[in-house]
């Protein structure tokens, strides 16, 4: 899949996918635990607060939740501007009330953290930022701005300045860490999350691509008697009609139409069939077709294949699973992006083991990258050679995630290293080398005992 074709997850709102009834719910929550508070401090502990500018912020929340619920669908889903809003308004009213109740003397301060930590995981980076600095001016204000706590008898309480400090240097740290660790898990899980649907899509589009030519094979296959009665019908047509030229010149155009049906659905049939006795073919065919696509693009792609145990000199039958060929043909395409010259596939199998091994001339993997090759979305810095030499290439590392996901999934082990980190046949081979490596039961389809057929093919099914 190349980087236009995935721009769709690349584009997407972060905060488009909350609903608005989440965020009403969540509000209700903070409007019970705000009322209870305030109620346990007047009543239990007899502090003299601020109760009409308390209820009144109270109130703001919950005439707002109100609005939201009458006036809104309960599916509504919030986009970015919308979301923002609504966990800015959260954090000025949290900041308002603890402005009202001691400030950082208020052991509730903390809370802080709510707003901040909900941006960082569902909205964009520049709301994030937003937020974060409107949260860490505020909690800063509030170490000089507030208005304090009294008791029935009019005694101040306070914490000692040492410890106000201190909270307030917590609270910075707390905002700053927790926001780029909620966000940094939150980008791995969307990231992996939208190169799981890139690889989802790229077998999904190979199945049905084979489905495709499967149906069209069959139908190929069940037209051809009817077409070859029109063509035998209307050939004795022409011969009964000689004496009416214009009936005839009709009967000989119903045979070269039929003909030319015919031509057509046999030239369909050729893009594939979903026959048993074609889901598996020798090992190197399926790394030739794997191949096939990039044979004509200006470098040598060589196909090797030998056994690696005395006993297996025959080349096995290997299963032509969409996963597997989708996969090899990543790992070749990438391999042939940046050979200089030649790509190297090399296949081996022993009695328990089949392997191939996919080299190329070219400069190698990055050695920072190395054990990072398989991740979606890794970007590595071009250098102005590359620029220069590849100006069109973009890489993100979602191929290779593919072929990798895919190729697993196959029950193959993936393994990425450079020619020069190993010993292989030739001084040339110097680039990059992926070697896969199956299981010889994943991938070789079971030898049936001799004079069992492999079954009945199954009927196509729209």
């Amino acid at each position: 899949m190349t980087q236009s074709e995935f721009g769709i997850f690349q584009e997407r709102q972060r905060g488009s996918f909350i609903r608005l009834r989440t965020m009403i719910w969540l509000r209700w929550c903070a409007i019970v635990g705000q009322l209870t508070a305030i109620t346990l401090a007047q009543k239990l502990y007899n502090l003299q607060l601020e109760l009409g500018l308390c209820y009144l912020a109270v109130g703001v929340s919950i005439v707002g939740n109100l609005i939201a619920i009458f006036v809104f669908p309960e599916n509504k889903r919030l986009n970015e501007a919308e979301n923002f809003l609504m966990v800015l308004f959260d954090l000025l009213q949290l900041c308002f009330l603890l402005y009202l109740t001691g400030g950082l003397h208020n052991p509730f301060t903390i809370l802080v953290l709510g707003p901040v930590i909900v941006s960082a995981t569902i909205m964009t980076l520049r709301s994030t930022i937003i937020i974060g600095a409107t949260a860490l001016a505020l909690v800063t204000l509030m170490v000089f701005f507030h208005l304090p706590l009294r008791t029935e008898q009019g005694f101040i309480m306070r914490i000692a300045d040492v410890f106000v400090f201190g909270q307030w240097i917590a609270i910075i740290i707390a905002v700053v860490f927790l926001s780029l660790y909620a966000r940094q898990i939150t980008e791995e899980m969307n990231s992996m999350s939208d190169a799981v649907v890139a690889t989802q899509m790229a077998l999904s589009r190979t199945q049905m691509l084979n489905n495709l030519g499967g149906v069209v094979a069959a139908a190929a296959h069940e037209l051809g008697t009817p077409l070859a009665t029109i063509k035998l019908t209307s050939a004795e047509l022409i011969e009964e009609l000689s004496d009416q030229p214009d009936l005839q010149e009709d009967a000989r155009l119903i045979r070269e139409q039929a003909d030319r049906c015919r031509d057509i659905l046999q030239s369909m049939g050729r893009a594939g069939k979903q026959d048993l006795q074609i889901r598996s073919a020798p090992l190197v065919e399926v790394i030739r077709e794997a191949a096939e696509p990039h044979l004509n693009r200006g470098k040598d792609v060589l196909i090797d294949a030998e056994g690696f145990d005395e006993n297996a000199f025959d080349p096995p039958l290997a299963l032509r699973r969409p996963e597997i060929i989708h996969g090899l043909r990543n790992l070749i395409q990438n391999a042939v992006d940046f050979a200089r010259s030649t790509v190297w596939v090399e296949a081996a199998w022993t009695e328990k083991t089949v392997s191939i091994r996919i080299l190329d001339d070219g400069p190698g993997y990055p050695t920072n990258m190395l054990g990072r090759i398989g991740d979606p979305f890794v970007r590595n810095r071009k250098t102005e050679r590359d620029r220069k030499a590849r100006p069109e290439y973009e890489g993100m590392g979602l191929g290779l995630f593919i072929a990798k996901t895919l190729l697993q999934r196959s029950g193959a082990e993936l393994s990425f290293a450079n020619g020069a980190d190993r010993a292989n046949g030739s001084s040339q081979r110097r680039g990059a080398i992926v070697e896969v490596v199956w299981p010889r039961e994943a991938i070789v389809p079971p030898i049936l005992p001799k004079g069992e057929g492999i079954g009945e093919n199954p009927s196509f099914q729209a």
